[in-house]
């Protein structure tokens, strides 16, 4: 039976029953056990945003805090991997990923293929990604693209309530390593989520909304900002085709070609940066492979080449709008051989 609730929620539903269902099921991070025992708390404060609020009362020391050193507790986490359980490793922010990158590109990602197959690493590191929490430039970044670009790491960017769930416990049965990127905008986004366990397969991608004009191809918080776009652009008589990605490794290649071979005109979004960007590696692929199909050049919907601004005016103008997306979709329908 589904219900609403928000994303955050979902998220906290999913890590719960996956726990209660496989004891070998960790959760490590900063702050997930927090408070816990403190004077006059009786909960953890379940990290920086309360994610994980209620899971230490439940499972107990399986529920870790872990000291401010992402080198240390993921390097943690892979190890326990590797031994036979199941870490769920809380990254804070994506941003931080410089201080453990080797512990995940060079080690986690690299155990199958170094051991023929025998190995085996299942490791979900959850960080949260994006602007628009007034942040600033260290704390809002969109890095997913950094870790699309390593080979054995699978890389998860849910959408909405429903698909954060589903996505979420497939990345803790599956037995690589998997990066799972949470855009701290959609904590509070509600939605219908079963209330029972379910998973959602990775690699394939889902059509919010059809269409017949242009392919927008997007992925975590901007497949919320195409879909107003294309409500926009519906009232002009243009129809959209509205394509999240889900995920980005595994991609779903097919059904990005199959919906640009159907309309002929494509538009990426992306929040990241432009240069080597998710948005570039889809223009290459559609480029490359459907060619033939396209009646316009493709266009690119980015952040800037630049930091994430503290001011918020600034960090505004920095997100991929609505406005800016359905302006693109203009280009590619008013283009003319």
């Amino acid at each position: 039976m589904a219900r609403k609730i928000t994303y955050q929620q979902a998220i906290n539903e999913a890590l719960d029953q996956e726990m209660a269902k496989d004891k070998s099921v960790i959760i490590m991070g900063e702050d997930v056990a927090g408070g816990s025992g403190g004077d006059g708390e009786m909960d953890a404060w379940g990290g920086v945003l309360g994610v994980t609020k209620g899971l230490w009362g439940k499972y107990g020391d399986r529920v870790m805090d872990t000291p401010i050193s992402e080198a240390g507790y993921v390097g943690a986490a892979v190890g326990a991997a590797t031994a036979g359980l199941r870490p769920v490793c809380e990254l804070m922010f994506i941003d931080f990923m410089g201080v453990c990158f080797d512990q995940i590109y060079n080690q986690a990602a690299k155990f199958r293929y170094m051991f023929g197959g025998k190995a085996e690493t299942p490791i979900v590191i959850r960080t949260m990604y994006g602007a628009g929490f007034r942040a600033a430039a260290q704390h809002s970044q969109c890095l997913y693209n950094m870790f699309t670009a390593v080979p054995g790491l699978k890389v998860v960017i849910p959408s909405s309530p429903y698909d954060v769930k589903g996505l979420l416990i497939q990345a803790i049965r599956d037995n690589d390593p998997v990066i799972f990127c949470e855009h701290k905008v959609l904590y509070t986004l509600e939605g219908d989520v079963p209330e029972e366990s379910y998973t959602i397969p990775f690699g394939e991608a889902n059509i919010v909304k059809e269409g017949n004009d242009v392919t927008i191809v997007t992925v975590g918080r901007m497949v919320h900002q195409a879909i107003e776009a294309a409500a926009t652009l519906a009232k002009e008589g243009v129809s959209c085709e509205v394509v999240d990605l889900r995920t980005t490794s595994p991609l779903d290649e097919e059904t990005i070609i199959e919906s640009v071979e159907n309309t002929g005109r494509l538009v990426v979004v992306d929040e990241s940066t432009p240069r080597c960007s998710i948005a570039t590696d889809i223009s290459a692929i559609v480029a490359q492979k459907a060619f033939g199909s396209l009646e316009a050049p493709i266009e690119m919907v980015t952040a800037p080449h630049t930091p994430v601004p503290f001011n918020g005016a600034l960090e505004d103008q920095y997100v991929p709008s609505p406005g800016r997306i359905a302006d693109a979709a203009r280009i590619v329908m008013g283009y003319k051989v």
